[in-house]
């Protein structure tokens, strides 16, 4: 809880991106790339996250992330 009240005031704003990267093949999976199968890298801090090509976003947030999950599976149901 510290740390992210720290974060806030002090840490990365993320604002800077590099070009998303997607994994193929028998690449290394790193975890931001397991949900979509792309990811970007903060260029200020190093974090990465996971990126969306088709809304062409990068999902940040654990909100996100479970909203995101959830329309897959509804599309896979369906």
């Amino acid at each position: 809880m510290m740390t992210k009240l720290i974060d806030a005031f002090l840490g990365c704003w993320h604002s800077r991106y590099s070009f998303p990267v997607t994994l193929r093949g028998s690449a290394r999976r790193i975890q931001a790339a397991s949900l979509t199968g792309t990811y970007v890298v903060c260029l200020d801090c190093g974090k990465e996250f996971p990126y969306d090509w088709q809304e062409m976003r990068v999902i940040d947030s654990p909100a996100e992330r479970r909203d995101y999950v959830a329309a897959l599976s509804a599309k896979q149901a369906a």
